[in-house]
Formats: structure tokens, sequence, C-alpha cells
């Protein structure tokens, strides 16, 4: 069976729209990746489509509006200020998984993100979304503190890196990479053809 990664930062919408739709298009197993984007874009040297030109970040926010609707997903409710800092929020989400509640805690805070407009660069934001799936709020504050889980998130975004991952979503099927919210119908073919 094929490696198949999903690599995702929470603070990227197109990253949330394929998130809602990863479990219906590619059958288990399916390994989500958190990474940092910021990181990326520093390994990259690229920048955020979202920051600079105020027509380009209004034609991105109202074409992930458009697709948000097209899946039948809830209406985007955009958090004040988007984007923002997700270090703390992506710390979290490492830790997450490595509890094993990772899948649940990373769709609470993207649905709060983006379907309630929560701002997930203000830690108590995160601190609920994880007490919302069960995980201790002083427990995760601390875990982000925690030597292990930065070097775990630091060493995930170098490894994408390394493999070929500039942005997210990113799915990964052993070597080919699949970038972006419109790719992933490619990737679900792809994988149909390779385990065919």
């Amino acid at each position: 069976m094929p490696d198949v990664r999903f690599y995702f930062d929470l603070g990227s919408p197109y990253a949330y729209l394929a998130a809602e739709r990863v479990s219906t298009l590619l059958p288990e197993p399916v390994h989500w990746q958190p990474v940092l984007l910021g990181g990326l874009f520093r390994l990259t040297g690229r920048s955020t489509w979202a920051l600079g030109d105020y027509r380009r970040r209004q034609r991105g926010m109202a074409d992930i509006e458009r697709r948000a609707l097209g899946y039948g997903l809830a209406p985007m409710r955009w958090p004040d200020p988007w984007p923002s800092d997700y270090l703390f929020a992506m710390r979290a989400t490492t830790y997450a998984f490595t509890i094993g509640r990772g899948h649940e805690f990373a769709m609470r805070a993207y649905r709060d993100a983006f379907q309630r407009g929560a701002d997930l660069s203000i830690p108590a934001h995160v601190l609920h979304a994880g007490r919302l799936v069960g995980i201790d709020a002083a427990e995760l504050d601390a875990a982000t503190r925690d030597a292990p889980i930065k070097q775990t998130l630091r060493e995930a975004t170098d490894a994408a890196f390394e493999v070929g991952v500039i942005g997210v979503p990113t799915v990964a099927i052993d070597e080919e990479l699949f970038w972006g919210d419109d790719r992933l119908e490619d990737a679900a073919a792809h994988l149909r053809s390779v385990t065919a």
C-alpha cells in the first residue's frame, strides 16, 4: 500500500477545504502531517498571497468562499485578523497527534477558525478547541512549550521541504506530490491507479 500523507497548517483556508474532503476522496490510512507554513515560506523564499496586494487577497478569499459553498460546507467566516501567527496552534496540533487526538483536534480548530471566525493566534481559542475534543487545556498549553514538540514540528517542516513540499495543502502518495485543494481529485485518481 502506498504511503499517503496530507500536509497541512491550520492557518491555510485552502488546507481547511482539503481537510474537509480528504476522508471522502482518499481511503485510509492517510497520515495527517502538521507543518509550519511560515517555515516553508522561509525555506522556499516565498510569501502568502493573503498579504500584500489587496485585490489579489480579495480574489483569493472570494475563490475560497465559492469553493466552500460548492463543496457543501458552511459559509466561510473569516477570522479577524487573518492571516496571523499560527505557531502556538501548530505546536498544539503536533502534540494532539502524539496523543492520538490529532485529526479530531485539527478539524475542530479548522471549523472554529473558518466556520466561526475564531483567531487561532489567540491561545485561548486553541485551548478551547482542545477541550472540545477531550484534551486538558493545561496539558495542551504546557505541550506548546515542550522542547520535543517544538523539535517535532520543526523537523516535520524541514522533512516536508526536503521531499518537495512548498505549500499546503499537499497530498503525497509515495514520492508523487499534489499541491492544492484543487488537486485532491488528481491525488485520488493517482492512488487508484497505483493500487489497482
